[in-house]
């Protein structure tokens, strides 16, 4: 079992994705993300705007595995983790999820762009 960021070499992972197939957890970011899109769109925005600017599928598996394993339910933190704490994070979910491992690199792209 891979090391991952909340558990010791071999333990297991306090996380949503720990136990939960990746098809489940696609299926609830997809449920989030469309009704996300229906909101939006009920409050008057165009769903040409809306969609590109929300995340994949993928993506949005990953940042509900970092609120989670955070006990953060969407709502940023003040202060928050430093760069390298987040990216240590996502690098563990990466070997945790290796099928997630490009909505990871897009995500640290983000982060690293954003603590320069």
């Amino acid at each position: 079992m891979p090391e991952t960021p909340d558990a010791p070499r071999g333990g297991v992972p306090e996380f949503r994705g720990a136990g939960r197939s990746l098809e489940v957890l696609r299926a609830e970011a997809h449920d989030e993300l469309a009704a996300l899109i229906e909101l939006r769109c009920r409050g008057g925005e165009d769903p040409w705007d809306v969609v590109p600017s929300l995340p994949t599928v993928d993506e949005q598996v990953v940042i509900g595995i970092r609120a989670d394993a955070r006990g953060v339910e969407g709502v940023p933190v003040a202060g928050g983790l430093g760069a390298e704490d987040e990216l240590r994070f996502l690098r563990g979910v990466a070997l945790w999820h290796p099928e997630l491992s490009r909505a990871v690199w897009s995500l640290m792209g983000r982060i690293d762009a954003a603590s320069r």
